[in-house]
């Protein structure tokens, strides 16, 4: 019988106690920053409230806002909405949906919403401001621009001049009228320009029901011209003139807050892909061959 000695096993419970304190930390950042998101929002507690939204850049999809809305619609204590937009429009379905959702929100009469215009606010920006009850504007917002743009690139010539020749099947006389690859008939034109007169109607018809005027009167301020904050209250697109602050004010007034509102606002995290979609559809767009696609959209 041979004596043999035997090592005693590691201790486990220190790496154990360690990893449990590693996770409770991290449990308690994690909490930390959802207490610290709800506070920053103003809870559903505290008093009532003005929510602020901000639109900016080029719109290009209508996901983010309208859940904004809906989030600030369903908190008690947000009795007034401002958009604050600094947009020159963008593509129609997005601006369309957001026009819908605010309709909505305001049908509902449970909240007021304000627009505050900023730098910029047309086209697109301004058919989602006519769905709010007021609009404010800097005297020198740049604003109004209601028409409808469609931009299709033509690559024939380049095409040709390198020696490529593009071959089309298609079953049907006009599936390629919008083609880069063939000159535009007559007949293609017109056919495009039914489309782009149908949703410049939508566009008129939009701002004579969200501002309550005649459609007579809203078709001769739509062709395409922009307006100052200023000009544009002259004609009615705009109420009052007046920076964000003003506008805020206005909407504690419409819901009978008194003294300052309390503002609150989600704050939106640094997004590399919206930046780059910001890039292509503000620059380089132009210059891909595409498909058909229809823009609120001022051309600056």
């Amino acid at each position: 019988m041979s004596d043999e000695i035997t090592s005693p096993r590691p201790k486990r419970r220190p790496v154990r106690t360690a990893l449990t304190i590693v996770a409770l930390i991290g449990i308690g950042f994690i909490a930390l920053s959802l207490l610290g998101n709800f506070l920053s929002e103003g809870g559903w507690i505290g008093g009532d409230k003005v929510a602020v939204i901000r639109i900016e850049g080029v719109i290009l999809d209508s996901r983010e806002t309208i859940e904004e809305l809906r989030h600030y619609r369903d908190n008690p204590s947000v009795k007034a909405i401002v958009l604050r937009i600094d947009s020159p429009g963008g593509a129609v379905v997005p601006s369309q949906e957001i026009f819908a959702e605010v309709r909505k929100t305001r049908a509902e009469g449970k909240i007021k919403l304000v627009t505050s215009m900023g730098n910029v606010a047309a086209s697109g920006g301004y058919y989602i401001a006519a769905a709010t009850d007021r609009i404010v504007a800097n005297p020198g917002t740049l604003t109004g621009s209601i028409g409808v743009i469609m931009e299709l690139a033509n690559v024939k010539g380049l095409l040709e001049k390198v020696g490529v020749q593009s071959v089309v099947i298609k079953s049907g006389r006009h599936k390629d009228m919008a083609s880069p690859l063939r000159a535009m008939t007559p007949e293609d034109r017109a056919l495009l320009q039914t489309v782009l007169d149908d949703v410049h109607a939508q566009f008129i018809d939009a701002v004579a029901t969200g501002r309550s005027l005649q459609l007579e009167q809203v078709k001769t301020l739509a062709d395409g011209r922009i307006f100052t904050g200023k000009q544009a209250q002259t004609v009615n697109l705009v109420d009052e003139l007046g920076d964000l602050h003003d506008a805020i004010q206005l909407a504690a007034r419409l819901v009978g807050i008194s003294g300052e509102p309390r503002v609150i606002e989600t704050h939106k995290r640094f997004s590399w892909r919206d930046l780059l979609q910001g890039l292509y559809s503000g620059s380089i767009a132009p210059l891909v061959p595409s498909n058909i696609s229809l823009k609120y959209l001022l051309a600056l």
